[in-house]
């Protein structure tokens, strides 16, 4: 459960304020293509949801009202939205959004990598969210694109309908997807990469990129 201990006394005082209108939606993309171990999955999943329930992390979320999604990616035409947008209007919604992130099953597992796709079909979500002032797609991934169409191109479309794009590169040796995502992926004001150190580092890194979006954005 997210640590209520630690912002019920926020939540309680937020019920003072005015209402806020949607400050931040969030799509999370998740690799799940043949190069990604079931553990490695899990390593994934768990850590996103572990990212979430961070006091800090969970409480700027409800400050800002915000939408999250979650879509799971692989080759092309491989795209799933595992968890639609939801808004975050309550401790109880964001439980229910963390709880659904845990729970939520693999649903490719021997494709290849089309982060071009990946990020067009979230582009194309964003509708659904057109009042939350900032847009924001995350890509975690392990591999560099090959297959579907050029990255490039679908990071051009975003950043023209003013979304940002960062990420997770999970490296095992070196930085060579560090530099692919700086190089090819990531897009827009403030946007960054972070570097994951294998999967077990995942947990710390997407963490703190949920930090630096949500609780410290530009920072």
């Amino acid at each position: 459960m997210i640590r209520l201990s630690a912002i019920v006394l926020i939540g309680t005082l937020c019920l003072t304020q005015p209402v806020r209108a949607c400050q931040l939606a969030l799509a999370l993309l998740v690799d799940v293509s043949g190069s990604i171990d079931p553990n490695e999955y899990r390593f994934q999943m768990q850590g996103l949801a572990d990212a979430l329930e961070d006091p800090q992390i969970a409480h700027s979320l409800l400050q800002a009202q915000a939408a999250l999604m979650v879509m799971q990616w692989s080759g092309t035409g491989e795209q799933e939205i595992s968890i639609p947008w939801q808004r975050m209007l309550s401790e109880r919604a964001l439980q229910r959004f963390i709880n659904r992130v845990r729970a939520t099953p693999r649903r490719w597992s021997n494709s290849k990598t089309a982060i071009g796709d990946a990020v067009g079909a979230a582009r194309a979500t964003f509708p659904m969210v057109a009042d939350c002032t900032r847009r924001v797609i995350d890509v975690s991934g392990d591999g560099q694109t090959n297959a579907g169409g050029d990255v490039s191109f679908q990071r051009g479309l975003a950043r023209a309908d003013g979304i940002t794009i960062n990420g997770v590169a999970i490296d095992r040796v070196g930085k060579s997807i560090t530099q692919f995502y700086r190089n090819h992926v990531i897009i827009g004001p403030d946007s960054f990469v972070l570097t994951s150190e294998g999967y077990s580092d995942y947990p710390r890194a997407i963490a703190a990129k949920l930090f630096r979006e949500i609780v410290r954005p530009g920072s």
